[in-house]
């Protein structure tokens, strides 16, 4: 059962967990076999993670699928000390669930979703909608939105994008990404790589790379050739790395910010 059904806010533990109730039919999938089916998840924020995961009432888990995990790793998940390997549809999954060690979340299971380790469930579903990453955070706005302001990309001096029509994109705790109309994009100054990116709230991205000289991150240029129905307005549109060119909005300059992709970008 829920916790706290009627309430909404979030909370914190002792340990520095967030969590609050959701009200999402939440399912996850290994191969053909359904072993979460929630109707009543919590979401759960770590203090060292940017975005949320799902814990499950235990009713609610395949639990016959679970069994103690033979090398746990032993405080991770907010020093989380009861971990489970998944044998499911003939594959063995090493240190998919875990339970933390908050007595608020007692009687919950926690799955691994692919963004992190690489392990964890195939597929994960809200409602009838097939969910990749991670769990989208309700407190989070993405907006894709058309727009006539002048802008245009600058790298090293050249410019690379120059366009009236573009798609400004707000996302909640990241700069503004300006999407450019390819035909307004340079694009023979760039190769294209095999990178490739998924997000929950908008889809996968491809990448390209700049030919040119200069001291310049590889894979600053993406687009989204399918996005998902609430970013439609970007679909097939390109956008760059505020953090690692120059971007003159409307005549003004805009300052490179630091975000958490700076020091990536870097390595």
């Amino acid at each position: 059962m829920p916790l706290f059904p009627n309430e909404r806010s979030v909370r914190t533990t002792p340990e520095g967990l967030l969590w609050e109730p959701s009200e999402r039919w939440v399912r996850g999938l290994k191969g053909d076999v359904t072993v979460v089916d929630s109707r009543h998840p919590v979401l759960v924020w770590e203090p060292d993670l940017p975005v949320p995961c799902y814990a499950f009432p235990r009713e609610e888990v395949r639990t016959d699928l679970l069994s103690p995990a033979k090398n746990p790793p032993t405080g991770s998940h907010t020093g989380s000390q009861i971990f489970y390997d998944l044998q499911a549809d003939g594959e063995q999954v090493e240190n998919a669930a875990w339970t933390f060690p908050s007595a608020d979340l007692a009687g919950h299971i926690a799955f691994e979703w692919f963004w992190r380790w690489g392990t964890g469930l195939d597929q994960w579903f809200e409602e009838e909608e097939e969910i990749f990453i991670h769990p989208r955070d309700p407190h989070k706005r993405v907006d894709a939105m058309p727009s006539s302001r002048h802008v245009q990309v600058e790298i090293d001096g050249t410019v690379v994008a120059d366009t009236m029509r573009p798609v400004l994109l707000f996302e909640t705790g990241l700069p503004i990404r300006y999407y450019v109309p390819r035909e307004d994009v340079r694009l023979d100054l760039f190769e294209s790589t095999d990178h490739h990116t998924g997000c929950p709230y908008k889809g996968t991205a491809q990448y390209w790379t700049w030919r040119g000289d200069g001291e310049v991150p590889r894979n600053i240029v993406w687009s989204y050739a399918e996005p998902l129905p609430a970013v439609g307005p970007i679909k097939g549109m390109v956008a760059f790395y505020n953090e690692a060119v120059d971007i003159v909005v409307d005549g003004e300059r805009l300052k490179r910010p630091l975000t958490p992709f700076t020091k990536s970008l870097k390595s």
